[in-house]
């Protein structure tokens, strides 16, 4: 089912990695105005445009239903009961159904039905309250760490945990991920540090919060950055060799007191030199060292290039299907094309039948939309 964020992700996913999925569109999403190219998160899987308020075109997504594996589907808890096509609906029609369920708050507690985003989500699990430099606020982290990493990702772990148990018991079952549930999960090792009294709730005064002069980011004296993150003292070791720092009379790693002294010093050299200099001295060697990219300047580094990491899809380019695995290849993505671009092909596709196809979409309940 159709939406933003997580489920398209998740559907992306599954689809490099070769499923045959089909995007339940609703008639709004016809007047987007946006290429349909650039929605990455849409590759690799038709769009069929449904009018839900329709009950043929609900017996159609049913119908579907029926010989389907996986049903995705990202909106409040009952509002697919209410479209009829509840885990009930479909377990009924399929009984080995895996109904993938993925929300902000869960399907359950009392703000289940409050609406949010990302942020909201992260600042729940004590994420958000970690993240920035200290005496300020805390700083948004893209919507990577809830959507994407706490949302998606427990999402796709779910449905595949429950597809490997159905091939014992036979019987499919509804995954209630969350992104506030995925995202306590994430921070988990952090939160145990911090009730060890191990870990400051301070922001920036910890080892992986920016607090550490060695694990951060410095500008150079072309306005550009890098980062480094050195944690363990022997590529400490190397990287004060290679800054030039071997013969200063610099506190131990370690030493807390001392992390100011270190980030001025920091600080001080690499704004003496511009950031090509830095990368000719340091990176690829055992400093912990890498450039702050652009995503362009991302897509053209050596390393991404020589892994392959992005491939262009109709004239964009994007993240390659990942992981790699050492027998099978993903296919090249592509394009998901406009909603509702290939509502009859897909729908014969998937075995309904012609005459069946032409009434619905003749009655509005499946709507063809045309090519751009």
């Amino acid at each position: 089912m159709a939406g933003i964020g997580p489920c398209p992700f998740a559907a992306m996913m599954l689809a490099d990695m070769g499923a045959d999925i089909i995007r339940i569109d609703r008639p709004e999403a016809a007047a987007s105005e946006r290429e349909a190219r650039f929605e990455v998160l849409n590759r690799g899987r038709p769009s069929v445009l449904v009018d839900l308020r329709k009950p043929e075109a609900v017996g159609t997504v049913l119908e579907l239903v029926s010989r389907a594996d996986v049903l995705i589907e990202g909106f409040r808890p009952g509002v697919m009961e209410r479209l009829g096509l509840g885990p009930d609906s479909c377990a009924s029609r399929n009984p080995r159904i895996v109904y993938g369920r993925m929300t902000g708050w869960g399907q359950s507690g009392p703000l289940a039905h409050s609406a949010g985003h990302d942020i909201n989500y992260i600042a729940l699990s004590g994420i958000l309250h970690a993240i920035g430099r200290p005496e300020e606020a805390p700083v948004p982290p893209l919507n990577l760490i809830g959507d994407f990493g706490g949302g998606a990702m427990y999402l796709l772990f779910g449905v595949l945990a429950a597809l490997w148990e159905r091939e014992r018991s036979g019987k499919g079952q509804v995954v209630d991920a969350a992104v506030l549930d995925g995202s306590v999960s994430l921070f988990g090792f952090i939160a145990a540090f911090v009730q060890a009294g191990t870990w400051s709730p301070e922001r920036g005064s910890n080892l992986l919060d920016g607090g550490a002069p060695w694990y951060d980011s410095y500008g150079t004296a072309d306005g550009e950055y890098v980062c480094i993150g050195p944690i363990e003292p022997k590529f400490y070791a190397e990287l004060i060799r290679r800054l030039g720092l071997k013969e200063r009379d610099l506190p131990h790693q370690y030493d807390r007191d001392g992390w100011p002294l270190l980030r001025q010093t920091f600080t001080e050299v690499f704004r003496t030199q511009t950031l090509a200099h830095w990368r000719e001295r340091l990176e690829g060697s055992d400093a912990c060292f890498a450039p702050v990219l652009r995503v362009t300047e991302a897509i053209e580094h050596q390393h991404n290039r020589a892994r392959g990491n992005f491939v262009e899809v109709d004239g964009v380019m994007q993240p390659a299907p990942t992981p790699r695995f050492s027998r099978t290849e993903p296919s090249k993505p592509r394009s998901g094309g406009r909603p509702g671009i290939a509502t009859r092909e897909t729908l014969l596709a998937w075995g309904i039948a012609d005459t069946e196809v032409e009434k619905l979409v003749a009655s509005g309940a499946a709507i063809q939309t045309a090519p751009a």
